[in-house]
């Protein structure tokens, strides 16, 4: 299966070299897991950065079908970083594949389980109030998976997820003192 691969350059020119090494290397990852749908590697030059070995960073980006993998690193040399990001990332993916899977059971999915409510018609003053809308999918997965998915990504604040526990969709979020809360919403 081939890995789409989307190679992104901020502060800084992609020479053929670095294309080709970047290329070779993230193509190697559907051999740690099978779902891989894209890779994003966005590889950048921090001319701000306090320290001289934090200046060149490269970010890699999974999108599975399940899954949404992330990670960072910092060097003072372009490779260094990205073969550490690459690295960090090949642990992830070992440490998500060693995680039981779990499901519902009864073979259906989690689209065919959830209800969607009434959508309502918008008037004129809310359609200008909105200036960008998002869309992604709501991979179902449990409390803890969340948790570890939103700690994977770099999400500081909150995290949308859809809940195989209680069948709804919830957001978790973190607190003030560290700690996280969980918003359950329920219809009336």
């Amino acid at each position: 299966m081939a890995v789409k691969i989307e190679v992104i350059a901020r502060n800084m020119e992609v020479t053929e070299r670095i294309q080709n090494y970047v290329t070779k290397k993230t193509a190697r990852l559907d051999r740690y897991m099978n779902d891989i749908e894209d890779v994003k590697v966005e590889l950048s030059y921090v001319k701000s950065a306090r320290s001289a070995m934090d200046r060149q960073v490269a970010e890699v980006t999974v999108h599975g079908r399940r899954t949404l993998l992330r990670t960072e690193e910092r060097s003072d040399d372009i490779f260094t970083a990205f073969d550490a990001a690459m690295d960090k990332m090949q642990r992830q993916i070992e440490r998500l594949k060693g995680k039981r899977q779990r499901g519902r059971g009864d073979g259906r999915s989690a689209a065919e389980v959830a209800e969607l409510p009434p959508v309502e018609a918008k008037s004129d003053k809310t359609a200008s109030a909105i200036v960008r809308r998002k869309t992604f999918n709501l991979p179902p997965m449990s409390e803890a998976e969340a948790l570890e998915q939103m700690r994977n990504l770099g999400h500081d604040n909150f995290f949308i997820f859809f809940n195989i526990e209680t069948n709804a969709i919830n957001v978790l979020y973190r607190r003030r003192d560290g700690s996280y809360g969980l918003i359950e919403p329920k219809t009336e």
